[in-house]
């Protein structure tokens, strides 16, 4: 897959105020590969962009009957409801 012109700049650097009076277009930025410096005071206090390709999707259920208990454990402490 190419890779975009937006993937090879220098990240924008936004504040946070900013990025969040705006969170809908930054993240639709983020889907088209730009990344992004947040800032606040002036300081850097996070970077967000697209998650690397090593990144694993948890799929619910998929160890399902795969992990068993065994009959002697017990729960010292009660569910109360």
């Amino acid at each position: 897959m190419p890779q975009s012109r937006q993937q090879t700049s220098t990240p924008r650097r936004v504040g946070v105020r900013e990025f969040r009076g705006n969170l809908t277009s930054f993240l639709k930025q983020v889907e088209d590969g730009q990344r992004f410096v947040l800032t606040s005071h002036h300081k850097v206090v996070a970077e967000i962009g697209p998650p690397s390709s090593d990144v694993v999707i948890r799929k619910p259920g998929a160890l399902r009957g795969k992990i068993k208990v065994a009959d002697d454990v017990t729960c010292s402490d009660p569910v109360v409801s």
